[in-house]
């Protein structure tokens, strides 16, 4: 029977992880906020670029990781992310090599054809473009993630060795800042400026600035739910609970 801290520690775990990895697969897709929301384009313009706000499917899932992370840091300190994030990795890259080995099974027959009157003619090379990403976009987005996992946890821990038990807001929110300025950047750079499309200075910028952004607001917006995590933690572990977890937690950053 596990006791009430190593189920919350597994609960997390396994949110955690179900979104990093559900967020892996469907950022695949590429979808027009605007549009999303029935605005007009904003047709920005940056570092001679124009374009709309496009993002992946995979920014619906990352604020969650966002909180997460910072909750697990609070509660069980850097070897507990640490220890999240590299699993977290490792099932991302074994659920990647079982999709690749789902494309190279033979199609039945009847079932390329089946979607033909939805306007699917090929299942098979639908299934292979969805599920089999390129080894660039792989790699960058899974070395973007690590990177910005294990800077965001150092950042959380430093601002909490000057700030004690107060400002949540300052660690959490200030660490996730500073780890998705580099998770914005490190995934488009390995992806797609060192990868086959070999994009333009000013273009991996100017995408790279507008991801950052949405990040940047989301982990500010979504600073209050930070709070609120906290406040179910204490009524379910328990005050003293909570504060010895915090207390272990803060020694081990």
């Amino acid at each position: 029977m596990l006791s009430r801290t190593q189920s919350l520690f597994v609960v997390l775990t396994g949110i955690f992880i179900t979104n990093a990895l559900i967020a892996e697969f469907v950022g695949v897709k590429i979808f027009a906020m605007e549009d999303t929301l029935g605005l007009n384009p904003l047709n920005w313009q940056l570092f001679g670029q124009q374009g709309s706000l496009n993002f992946t499917a995979g920014v619906m899932l990352w604020p969650v990781v966002f909180i997460l992370t910072d909750v697990i840091n609070e509660y069980f300190g850097e070897r507990g992310v640490r220890f999240i994030s590299w699993l977290a990795v490792g099932l991302i890259l074994y659920g990647f090599v079982f999709a690749y080995l789902a494309i190279s099974l033979a199609p039945a027959t009847w079932w390329v054809t089946v979607s033909a009157g939805q306007g699917v003619p090929d299942m098979q090379k639908a299934f292979a473009a969805i599920f089999g990403q390129g080894m660039w976009s792989i790699g960058g987005s899974v070395t973007a993630f690590l990177v910005a996992q294990l800077i965001d946890v150092r950042i959380f821990h430093a601002i909490r060795r000057r700030t004690g038990d107060s400002k949540v807001w300052l660690r959490a929110t200030g660490s996730t800042l500073v780890s998705q300025f580099v998770d914005s950047f490190v995934v488009l750079y390995i992806a797609f400026v060192l990868g086959p499309q070999q994009w333009s200075m000013g273009l991996f910028l100017a995408i790279g600035t507008v991801n950052y952004c949405y990040k940047a607001l989301m982990a500010i917006a979504l600073t209050p739910v930070i709070y609120g995590v906290r406040r179910g933690i204490k009524e379910y572990l328990g005050e003293e609970e909570a504060g010895r977890l915090k207390q272990r937690a803060q020694l081990d950053g």
